[in-house]
């Protein structure tokens, strides 16, 4: 074959690249004859003289846009720049370039080093002015084309979309019907687990704990994993969770342009990236009751608005949502000097909420300052003397939701147990028509269908054991609840109770609380805005300097004052505990710890000396050969004169008084179990004890 007079002796000595490039990976699997096409162009530069010819097809799969990272494009300027290159193959000139930029770069660069440009029309060279400038339009061409496209098919789809009708990727729990419309999965357990989802957030409140109480209890949830066109039943992680909650489809709304693609300059180059979220206000359709939905859209909003106060670390964040820590009013507390949201500090057992904006901004002391307990217990009053009316409602159904949930939990474990019963018979089937001969095969289904067996044995024990712990379960009893209405300090108060659902309490009724502290008066002053409109202020008492809330109580204090230097301390600790009076931090009083306030407070310790006069009832049982409640009754009958220094201390008992005759007649008569009848008055009952 001649050589075309564009490829000189010296061009054919050198090397001639083919370049081979496809947009998308799908054009790769699907439009093959393209790369076919591509690929031949490596005969065509022999056939035209070139002995050295280098493939370059790095960018399958990527666009020429100028947005996407093309290494095979920069391994081409590469080998151009280097001045080893006199040719470059291409079908056209869409496949070297879909952009200005990179095109006229080419060229350029071609023209620099002597390089001709190839494509199935013809052979161009940069240096000649009318076939730089035919490059130069079937670039402009190229780019015109592309946006062209764009154009015509970003109009069509948005055209189909406002109808509602482009046929958008589906959640799970929903599918396409022949006709285009959008039906809810009819599979019912696929139902059943998308409505638990969202009843659970309405309970919890969190898409985290949501999501933590599935794992726990072991509910599956159906998803499609990336790159699998079916769906799997698998514990689900916190991105199923916040996919289902934040998505618009499960509100009955038909939602499209919720996500935008943004280009920025790295090194020099524009990159795209896309899935980034825009406000609904941008978004391009919203269409709302286009199909039947799991939650109607007032439930959907308030989803997102209990999410949005969720966000604790984003700037500009609302009042927090109610999700736990000991602190019952963080996130609603704002500072009366500065206005900003009160930090809440917690250490050890003491809780603390404090404005940190100015020393954090300006270096400033805090605006103010205070103790949590007392301001927590003081609201907290507030709040019950708010919903003390309410209190026997609430209590009927929350018996009825706890009945509810359960009932919930069950269904899923029985619809979870007939889909694999339904496997496990789909096993058997395939095991049965296979050709016995056909042995590996054998094994494989058979082992298959032992496995969905044992899926089915594990389901049934677990649902067994469900309906046990049903059974032995104590059934919350509607009396039992409204009787426990009637007292909701001790409610709200119990240990069981979760502080998450008492935080919630407070924000349905609160919408926020303006703290300040009155140096003067000693008082932390809270104007709490209640939830429709009305404002009440409430002073709470500061604690005094060196004084917090797990000091010994007024009324331990005095019982050891009272018993110090007369009692020993194992004495004072079982007198502080029969009058179940605690330590500062709630603990039973021993020894030691009477000691360590004694020694505090400065009080004498016990001298044996100071009751030589006194004994105690147990002495006095000794002496008298008597049984200390024999003693006892004598001292409730007035016979034997004794006197406590507090109420549940021991007796003080004159050692004198044990030589009465009355007190000995009295002994002998209880030695000698001399039957005693019972009387109603302390006058009668000391002459029966007087009878010989």
């Amino acid at each position: 074959m001649m050589n075309h007079p564009k490829l000189t002796p010296e061009r054919l000595a050198r090397r001639a690249i083919v370049y081979v490039r496809q947009s998308k990976p799908i054009q790769m699997v699907h439009n093959q004859e393209s790369q076919r096409l591509q690929y031949r162009l490596v005969e065509r530069a022999r056939e035209l003289g070139f002995a050295q010819v280098m493939t370059i097809d790095e960018d399958l799969g990527r666009t020429a846009c100028g947005l996407v990272e093309r290494p095979g494009f920069e391994h081409l300027v590469g080998e151009i720049c280097s001045g080893a290159v006199s040719a470059v193959f291409c079908i056209e000139a869409s496949r070297l370039a879909r952009n200005g930029r990179e095109w006229h770069h080419l060229i350029e660069l071609c023209g620099m080093v002597g390089a001709v440009v190839v494509d199935l029309d013809g052979i161009y060279d940069p240096n000649l002015i009318n076939d730089r400038l035919l490059l130069g339009l079937k670039g402009q061409m190229s780019e015109f084309e592309l946006n062209l496209f764009r154009q015509r098919s970003s109009e069509a789809i948005q055209q189909k979309a406002r109808r509602g009708e482009l046929r958008l990727p589906l959640p799970v729990g929903f599918c396409w019907t022949s006709d285009g419309k959008i039906v809810k999965d009819p599979d019912q357990r696929v139902q059943q687990a998308v409505q638990l989802v969202f009843r659970k957030m309405a309970e919890l409140g969190s898409m985290r704990q949501v999501m933590i109480w599935f794992r726990q209890e072991k509910v599956s949830l159906p998803a499609f994993p990336v790159g699998q066109g079916t769906m799997v039943w698998r514990l689900p992680l916190y991105i199923n969770i916040r996919s289902m909650l934040t998505n618009p489809v499960y509100a009955g709304a038909y939602a499209f342009g919720k996500t935008e693609t943004r280009v920025k300059i790295v090194g020099g180059h524009a990159r795209r990236s896309s899935g980034h979220r825009k406000p609904r206000q941008e978004w391009k359709v919203l269409i709302r009751d286009h199909h039947p939905g799991y939650l109607s859209w007032e439930e959907y909003e308030r989803n997102q608005a209990m999410i949005i106060e969720n966000t604790h670390m984003k700037s500009g964040a609302e009042s927090r949502a109610g999700r736990g820590g000991r602190g019952l009013l963080a996130g609603l507390l704002r500072c009366g000097r500065c206005g900003r949201m009160l930090y809440v500090n917690y250490a050890g057992s003491v809780i603390r909420y404090m404005c940190r904006g100015g020393h954090n901004d300006r270096g400033e002391n805090w605006c103010v300052s205070f103790g949590g307990l007392r301001v927590d217990a003081a609201v907290t009053n507030e709040i019950l003397c708010a919903i003390e009316g309410n209190a026997v409602e609430a209590a009927c159904e929350a018996a009825e939701q706890m009945q509810h949930q359960r009932q919930e939990l069950r269904k899923s474990v029985e619809l979870e147990l007939e889909q694999a019963r339904y496997e496990a018979g789909l096993a058997a089937r395939r095991y049965e028509a296979v050709d016995p001969d056909k042995r590996l095969v054998a094994a494989e289904l058979e082992a298959r269908w032992n496995e969905a067996l044992q899926k089915v044995q594990d389901l049934e024990g677990r649902l067994n054991a469900f309906d046990t712990d049903t059974q032995s379960a104590p059934v919350p009893d509607k009396q039992v609840l409204l009787s426990l209405a009637q007292d909701l300090p001790s409610v709200w108060n119990a240990p069981s109770t979760d502080m998450r659902l008492k935080q919630r309490i407070v924000r349905i009724l609160l919408q926020g609380i303006i703290a300040n502290v009155d140096t003067d008066s000693k008082e932390i002053v809270l104007l709490i805005h209640w939830a429709g409109g009305r404002h009440s202020e409430l002073r709470v008492k500061r604690s005094e300097t060196g004084k917090h809330g797990n000091c010994t109580s007024l009324d331990a204090i005095e019982v050891i004052r009272r018993m110090a230097g007369q009692f020993p301390d194992q004495e004072i600790a079982s007198t502080l505990n029969r009058l179940r009076l605690r330590t500062g931090v709630d603990n039973a009083w021993n020894e030691n710890r009477v000691y360590s306030v004694r020694h505090r407070l400065q009080l004498p310790a016990f001298d044996g000396n100071g009751r030589r006069n006194e004994i105690t009832l147990k002495e006095a049982a000794k002496r008298l050969d008597l049984s200390p409640p024999s003693v006892r009754k004598m001292i409730d009958g007035k016979i034997l004169p004794a006197s406590q220094i507090v109420e549940c201390a021991p007796w003080q008992i004159p050692v004198e008084a044990l030589d009465a005759e009355v007190v000995q007649r009295v002994a002998a008569n209880l030695r000698n179990r001399v039957r005693i009848p019972q009387s109603k008055n302390s006058e009668k009952q000391q002459s029966m004890f007087s009878e010989s």
